[in-house]
């Protein structure tokens, strides 16, 4: 079996993604499941956002990696995230909220073939090396 993707865009995402980065240049996402931003996923300037040994990488979209805190990773551990757009920025420190969009992230449960197939696959999380390079 095909081991499936953790993170996936849709088409407005990877067309603002691609935006973004002609405007700021490499570009990281991060899904910190924290107080300000709750579970929206956050994008930032690779040069401006450091991954912790914790963060769990769940894949790269388009050249950008993805992480997801490894305390939250338990909430998504068994879920695919679509991550779209929808109007309305708000007050964020992700950059496309100037814009007055902003990333959101939908999910749908892995079956019990993907979830296993992922769980054979790939070591518990928090024994990975993070890394910031696809």
């Amino acid at each position: 079996m095909v081991l499936p993707d953790r993170v996936v865009f849709t088409d407005r995402a990877l067309e603002l993604l691609r935006q973004l980065r002609a405007q700021h240049g490499e570009l990281i996402f991060h899904l910190s499941g924290g107080c300000c931003e709750g579970s929206a996923p956050m994008c930032f300037r690779a040069a401006d956002f450091r991954v912790g040994q914790q963060d769990v990488l769940l894949g790269v979209i388009d050249g950008c990696p993805f992480h997801v805190a490894v305390a939250h990773f338990r909430y998504v551990a068994r879920c695919q995230l679509c991550i779209d757009v929808v109007d309305g920025g708000g007050d964020s420190f992700s950059l496309e909220a100037v814009d007055g969009v902003r990333f959101i992230a939908r999910s749908r449960l892995f079956d019990d073939a993907e979830a296993a197939a992922l769980a054979a696959a790939e070591p518990a999380p928090g024994q990975r090396q993070a890394t910031t390079s696809p």
